[in-house]
Order: structure tokens, then sequence, then C-alpha cells
């Protein structure tokens, strides 16, 4: 399964710093059974993220695209917005599960608007920024993204 991982991070896109959540995110996407074809840093820029979003589902052919970076409520968190803008269809319930596999690890968890959703034959998911929350988010969806991936890309499934 071709996959991208794209961190969203001003600082990280203007320093060229170490990237922890994308390096997490590949290692995740791996994990699943996934190869990794991109993995870029753009900064919180909506009309940037939509670019490499729909790219990378459109032009790269990837079935999955994992988001880090930007999901919060800072006026700059747009990650959400771009993501919506490009999607066809919103997965609800892995956004949800991501929230709750938060909650007993902090106490801001409903602070984060990360979303899930399908454009043409991608799966996209918005993860937080910080590779610890990566780490229990991924945890908590890492059994049912095969299946979805499956069933996006229309090949049978035992339901």
């Amino acid at each position: 399964m071709r996959a991208a991982v794209l961190t969203v991070s001003t600082s990280r896109a203007a320093s060229g710093g170490h990237d922890a959540s994308g390096e997490r995110l590949e290692q995740f996407a791996r994990e699943i059974g996934g190869e990794i074809v991109a993995r870029e840093i753009v900064p919180d820029d909506r009309p940037l993220i939509e670019e490499r979003l729909r790219h990378f589902s459109d032009v790269d052919a990837c079935a999955l695209v994992l988001t880090t970076g930007g999901t919060g409520v800072a006026p700059n968190d747009l990650t959400p917005e771009a993501t919506r803008a490009v999607i066809e269809r919103e997965v609800p319930g892995i956004a949800e599960a991501m929230r709750e596999a938060s909650r007993p690890h902090t106490r801001h968890w409903l602070l984060s608007r990360g979303i899930a959703g399908i454009r043409g034959a991608t799966l996209i998911v918005n993860f937080p920024g910080n590779p610890r929350s990566i780490e229990q988010t991924a945890s908590a969806i890492a059994d049912c993204l095969p299946h979805a991936l499956e069933l996006i890309a229309g090949l049978p499934s035992e339901h």
C-alpha cells in the first residue's frame, strides 16, 4: 500500500530541524503495511496543505496519507480545514477514536480537531503534532486501517 506522510509545521519547514512526528508516522505506516512514497514538511499554509494532499491522492496514488500537526485551536492550526476541503467523504469514527485514546493522557484531548476522510481511493488521517500523542492515537486505529483501506480500494473483504 502506497503511503505519504505530511508534517505541518511552520517552524520545522523553516528550520529543517528533526521531524520526530513525521518519523513516528512513517514508522506507523510501515507497521500496517505501508510503503512510504513521500514524506514532506510544509508550513501552516492552508492552500499549500490542500495542494499536497491532492497531489499525494491524485498524482502519487497513495492509499493512505497521514498528516501530523496543525490540528489544535491556535489561529494557524488549519490542517483540518485543508483536509475537509479536499476530501469527498468524512470518516468521523477514526477521529473520534483518536481523541478518545488521548483522553487518559492529557486533559486537553478535546481540543484536538483532527479529522479523517476519503478522497477518491485515498484515506487521509490527521494526527496530532506531538510524537507521544501519535503513539497513543495510532494504536487506537491500527487494527481498523487495513480493513478500511481494502474497502476504499473496492477489494473483497470479510465483514
